[in-house]
């Protein structure tokens, strides 16, 4: 808003770093479907759970009242983003699938993340 209200969102769908990883997500899962079969136990079990970590614990946290346990969670998922931009990697290195829009797309996450998670810091 320009008249300098700060608008809350009600719920944690309402915030574009969930939007983006959410669909990030749904990106990982269209990738990880064109794995070896070989993989399906692993590098595909782990990527995934680690993205879906993301949202998931950036949902938890949207809900906790204290600061220290909102960035706790927000942390929590900068830690799978980091986890999964590694296996990212990985199965570029192994030559399973093309990454860098993925790569990107978490780059992106990352940095409205930390903005995020310094805007709560700085908040009183």
């Amino acid at each position: 808003m320009g008249d300098g209200i700060r608008v809350m969102a009600k719920s944690f769908e309402d915030v574009e770093i969930w939007q983006r990883a959410h669909g990030f997500v749904l990106g990982v899962y269209r990738l990880s479907e064109t794995f070896p079969k070989t993989e399906i136990f692993s590098l595909s079990s782990q990527l995934r759970r680690a993205a879906v970590s993301v949202p998931a614990n950036f949902a938890e946290g949207f809900k906790k009242i204290g600061k220290a346990d909102k960035l706790r969670f927000f942390n929590i998922a900068q830690g799978s983003l980091e986890e999964c931009r590694y296996y990212l990697i990985l199965a570029r290195d192994l030559g399973y699938a093309a990454v860098d829009g993925l790569q990107s797309q978490s780059v992106s996450i990352g940095k409205m993340l930390n903005s995020y998670m310094s805007a709560i810091s700085r908040d009183r």
